[in-house]
């Protein structure tokens, strides 16, 4: 299917591995210029060369979500390259597995770590997008939330980061200035996704048949998620044939929420 989104220019923030990585490849296969961002270095440079593979433009940037000037490079960079910005995919995030089961023995600071990671630079990314959507009268602003986001369980401070990550798509989604300028604002919420290099390949690796009999007992599906089964969703958000879909939460989980 043609999602008719060829040259226009996405940011992914976190889109070096993963989830994130798997959104930038869909999308570049779509004939969309990539940006991502990501901390390490080697991980940038690993998924700059996957995605040189395709006939896009592509900008790839080391750069810490968790330091707060992180949003201003960025962007900064994307102003000077392209001038225009299309697509945002808030993707990079984190936190699900830190501290510790019980919330008095965890860090104060795990919080703050958690919701910046989450929903603090989401926040930036997304304002500092909005003006050249809406000086192009197009745009796409997609969150990658989590189950957890509308559900209980999980770690406290990374249930909250993710509603607040929510609930800043659903109250775009309401301006009126923004939509009737073409702008949507959506989240796609994943339940388990199997990664590698995450907690999920070091369970499996430790102990495989009592990770097999868990995944058996508790996804509905009897097998997590993959990365491109949400970059799929997302392409399709990205792309005009999704222009009545705003301020929704589509959930990626094979029912794993029961929701």
């Amino acid at each position: 299917m043609n999602m008719n989104i060829a040259g226009k220019n996405a940011l992914i923030s976190g889109g070096s591995h993963g989830i994130g990585l798997s959104i930038a490849v869909a999308l570049a296969k779509e004939g969309v210029n990539i940006a991502i961002f990501s901390r390490t270095k080697s991980r940038v440079d690993e998924a700059l060369s996957i995605l040189s593979q395709y006939d896009v433009e592509c900008i790839a940037i080391q750069g810490d979500a968790l330091e707060l000037d992180t949003a201003d490079k960025v962007m900064n960079t994307i102003d000077k390259r392209w001038g225009r910005l299309d697509i945002l995919v808030n993707n990079v995030g984190g936190g699900g597995t830190w501290g510790q089961e019980e919330p008095l023995d965890t860090d104060p600071e795990v919080w703050n770590e958690v919701y910046q990671k989450n929903a603090g630079i989401a926040s930036q990314l997304t304002m500092k997008s909005l003006p050249y959507m809406i000086k192009n009268k197009w745009g796409r602003v997609i969150t990658i939330t989590s189950i957890y986001s509308f559900k209980g369980g999980g770690r406290p401070w990374f249930s909250m980061a993710k509603s607040s990550q929510s609930a800043l798509m659903k109250s775009l989604a309401t301006k009126q200035n923004y939509i009737r300028a073409n702008i949507t604002f959506n989240e796609v919420s994943p339940g388990g996704i199997f990664i590698s290099e995450t907690s999920w390949e070091e369970k499996k690796n430790n102990d495989p048949v009592a990770f097999a009999n868990f995944v058996d007992e508790n996804f509905p599906m009897g097998r997590l998620g993959s990365p491109e089964e949400v970059a799929n969703v997302v392409v399709f958000l990205s792309s005009p044939k999704s222009s009545l879909v705003n301020g929704t939460a589509i959930i990626v989980d094979g029912g794993e929420s029961l929701s």
